[in-house]
């Protein structure tokens, strides 16, 4: 019996294409190679690259909260319980460790429209716990796109070193003995840079989340 073919396991064959072509090459008539169907078949329900991609993101959201749905004592119903710091960081955390599990994603998921609302309840359940704290709707809706941004940014860049998932050596262009040598005589501050921006990526994402959420509970929490 054929499979049926519907938006998720289209979304699904593209993610799996991700790693062997990149974004750049995924198109829907290669996703339709791989189906074993003919490209006009998959227009019935994508009009166009961005809409497929709107669905892959839904995909990978869905990858991401499903092991968030206890994170911090959050009852996942917008009652408030758990502590915010806790949710917004594991919720970054497991943002980004989706996402590079696949060649260029962050690029496919950053600028994405949800298409899917019942994914939104983890997203719930932590506003109201930092409603619960004392911010505001509008400082917890801040606080929240500013972790968000910092965490698809990073894994954007991030990939621009590592652009192969679970391959540990950079692209040859972010070469720090290449970057001593091109740069290091004018600009040895900036040289010496290059170790942190592209070497431990890891931990690089660890300070800088631990200081965007330090600066979220100093100026929208307890700023004025």
């Amino acid at each position: 019996m054929a499979t049926r073919l519907d938006r998720k396991l289209v979304a699904e064959t593209a993610l799996g294409l991700l790693n062997d072509v990149g974004l750049e090459g995924l198109t829907l008539r290669r996703i339709a190679k791989e189906l074993d169907v003919q490209a006009p078949a998959l227009y019935w329900h994508f009009k166009n690259k961005q809409e497929l991609l709107d669905e892959m993101a839904t995909v990978l959201l869905g990858r991401m909260t499903a092991p968030l749905a206890g994170a911090g004592g959050g009852s996942g119903d917008g009652s408030g319980g758990g502590d915010w710091r806790v949710m917004l960081t594991e919720t970054c955390r497991q943002t980004r460790s989706t996402l590079l599990g696949y060649r260029d994603g962050g690029k496919v998921f950053g600028g994405t429209r949800l298409r899917d609302q019942a994914l939104l309840r983890p997203m719930e359940a932590m506003l109201a716990a930092m409603r619960g704290a004392g911010f505001t709707t509008e400082r917890a809706a801040r606080a929240w796109f500013t972790t968000y941004a910092y965490t698809v940014g990073y894994v954007i860049e991030e990939q621009s070193v590592f652009p192969v998932p679970g391959d540990p050596q950079p692209d040859p262009a972010y070469d720090q003995r290449e970057r001593e040598r091109s740069v290091g005589a004018d600009h040895p501050l900036t040289a010496a840079a290059g170790v942190e921006m592209f070497g431990d990526t890891a931990r690089g994402f660890e300070d800088g989340l631990r200081a965007v959420v330090a600066g979220i509970e100093a100026t929208l929490l307890r700023g004025e």
